[in-house]
C-alpha cells in the first residue's frame, strides 16, 4: 500500500507538471498574435525561466515530468490502465511509450535549465527530429509514417474527448457538466494540434526537406492560415489552457493503478 501511495503521488504530480505546461503554452500562444511569441513546450519552460523564482518553477516542473515519465512507462510496459495485449492495446500503449520518451526528454530539459546547464532555446524538438529522420535511409517514407503516426494519435486524442472514454479513468465525486466539457474541448483541442503536427511532418517528407516539419507552435500558425484562421486560432489556443486544466482535473481525480510490484518481481529473470 505505501508503494502504491507513493507511486499515485509521483504520477500527480507528473499531471500538475503537464497542465502547467499547457497553460503556459496557451497564454504564449494566444499573446503570440500581438507580440509574435513562439508557442510550444521548449518556449514556455524558457518564458518561465525568465520569471522571479524562475530556476526553482522550472525545476520543479522538470522533477514532476519525470514523475509523468515515470507513470507513462507504467501504463506503456507495465499496462497499469489495462489496454491488453490485443493488437488496440498495443498500440495505445505504443503510443503512452512515445509520451513517455517525448516528456524525458522535456523533463531533462527542463532540468538542464534549472540548474544553469542548459543552452539556449534548443529549437523545435520536432524539426531536430525530422532532421535525424531525414538523414537515415528511407527518411522521407519514416517521416511520413511518423506524420501518420501523429495524424492517428492526434484522431485518437479528439475522440477521446469527443465520446468522453477520459471518463472511466476519473473518479469525479459528483456528475460536473463544467469540468466535463472542459475536457472535451482540451481533449479535442490537443488532437487538432498533435494532427496538424503530423501533417507538417507528411509534408516534410514529401518535400524531402525537413525545415517542412514544425513544432506546436507551427501547426498554430498553419492553422492560422486557413479560412477564419484566426477564429480557429483562437479557440484552438484556449483549448491547450482547456488541455492544461484537464491535467489538472487528473492530478486531482484520475484513478492511479501503480505497478504491481509482485509482478514486476516476477517478470524479472531469475538469478542463479
Amino acid at each position: 500500500m505505501p508503494q502504491t501511495i507513493h507511486f499515485e503521488t509521483l504520477a500527480k504530480s507528473g499531471y500538475v507538471a503537464r497542465g502547467v505546461v499547457f497553460l503556459l503554452i496557451s497564454g504564449l500562444a494566444l499573446f503570440s498574435g500581438v507580440a509574435g511569441e513562439n508557442s510550444d513546450s521548449k518556449s514556455a519552460l524558457t518564458t518561465l525561466l525568465e520569471q522571479p523564482f524562475g530556476r526553482i518553477w522550472v525545476g520543479l516542473i522538470g522533477l514532476g515530468l519525470f514523475g509523468f515519465v515515470a507513470w507513462r512507462l507504467a501504463q506503456s510496459l507495465l499496462d497499469s490502465d489495462g489496454h491488453g495485449s490485443k493488437a488496440r492495446g498495443r498500440i495505445t500503449r505504443a503510443a503512452l511509450f512515445a509520451s513517455a520518451v517525448t516528456y524525458f526528454i522535456l523533463a531533462v530539459y527542463a532540468l538542464g535549465h534549472a540548474v544553469g546547464m542548459g543552452s539556449g532555446t534548443g529549437g523545435s524538438g520536432e524539426r531536430s527530429a525530422a532532421e535525424w529522420i531525414m538523414s537515415q535511409p528511407f527518411g522521407p517514407y519514416i517521416a511520413i509514417a511518423v506524420g501518420l503516426g501523429f495524424v492517428v494519435g492526434g484522431g485518437i486524442t479528439a475522440a477521446k474527448g469527443i465520446l468522453r472514454k477520459f471518463e472511466r479513468y476519473l473518479h469525479v465525486p459528483a456528475r460536473q457538466t463544467v469540468t466535463t466539457w472542459i475536457c472535451v474541448y482540451g481533449l479535442v483541442a490537443r488532437g487538432v494540434v498533435f494532427a496538424t503536427t503530423g501533417l507538417l511532418f507528411i509534408y516534410a517528407g514529401i518535400e524531402v526537406d525537413a525545415n517542412q516539419a514544425g513544432s506546436m507552435a507551427d501547426a498554430l500558425q498553419w492553422l492560422r492560415r486557413l479560412p477564419f484562421g484566426s477564429v480557429i486560432y483562437v479557440l484552438i489556443a484556449a483549448g491547450l489552457a482547456a488541455f492544461g486544466i484537464y491535467n489538472l482535473i487528473e492530478a486531482r481525480y484520475r484513478i492511479v493503478r501503480g505497478p504491481d510490484l509482485s509482478e514486476m518481481k516476477d517478470a524479472l529473470p531469475k538469478l542463479p
